[in-house]
């Protein structure tokens, strides 16, 4: 077990507050922050009721024994034609965690290995091109960003992107994201196959192999991708991939 707590922080004649959670080792995997419209006597009460006896100014963390990156599954059991195989067949994107685990590959193992016409590396200022393109095209995107602990999806429109230092941000009323470009290694676009056509992602990967951030075309289960996002995904500049189908 980690642990939460309420946050409140001064910011000149504002109190910020916020809710923010960590794992047992002490790494934030969650935090909901107050805005001007939200119910401060519900936080207020939510707090009161949870708050722990215990409010030391110290607490215990842990250092996960064998904690797997996503990178580090050990001894890869898969050639890349099994990899090809059993990726050509899958029905719904969901299978693809269910994939690596049975051929014991990392995500980043996996797009490496699997040849260009499934996966192909994207130069890295991609990711602004794509977000400044989806806005000026009112594009509605799928955006996944994950911990070990959550993982939080924003679905539709992004209006207001701007560029600080090595930042992506994504400043709207309903949806915020900062997203540091320099700590992208590597950048893919992959396609995996569903029943109703093949769907296309850009995944971005730290230095670790770590997945940082997926982005999609918006789709409803049952639903093709949207050809706007297709064209896009498929256009952004490629970098030539040592691995190829």
């Amino acid at each position: 077990m980690g642990a939460w707590f309420a946050v409140e922080k001064r910011d000149g004649g504002e109190i910020r507050r916020s809710l923010q959670f960590f794992d047992q080792s002490g790494e934030a995997v969650h935090k909901v922050h107050l805005r001007p419209a939200s119910n401060l006597y519900a936080y207020q009460n939510l707090v009161s009721s949870l708050v722990a006896a215990d409010q030391r100014q110290a607490i215990d963390v842990y250092v996960e024994d064998g904690a797997v990156k996503e990178s580090e599954t050990g001894d890869a059991v898969a050639g890349v034609e099994e990899l090809r195989e059993r990726w050509s067949k899958m029905t719904d994107v969901h299978q693809f965690f269910g994939m690596l685990r049975k051929l014991k590959l990392g995500r980043q193992q996996a797009v490496q290995l699997v040849g260009s016409d499934y996966a192909w590396l994207v130069d890295n200022d991609a990711l602004s091109a794509m977000l400044h393109h989806a806005a000026e095209d009112q594009m509605p995107i799928m955006c996944f960003v994950g911990s070990r602990g959550c993982v939080q999806i924003h679905s539709g429109p992004v209006k207001n992107i701007k560029t600080m230092g090595p930042w992506i941000n994504v400043m709207d009323e309903t949806f915020h994201l900062h997203l540091r470009t320099d700590h992208v290694r590597e950048l893919w676009a992959v396609r995996k196959p569903t029943k109703e056509g093949h769907v296309t992602s850009l995944e971005a990967y730290d230095a670790q192999g770590n997945l940082i951030i997926q982005f999609f075309g918006q789709r409803h289960e049952g639903e093709m991708e949207r050809e706007d996002w297709r064209l896009l995904a498929e256009n952004l500049p490629r970098i030539p991939s040592a691995v190829t189908a």
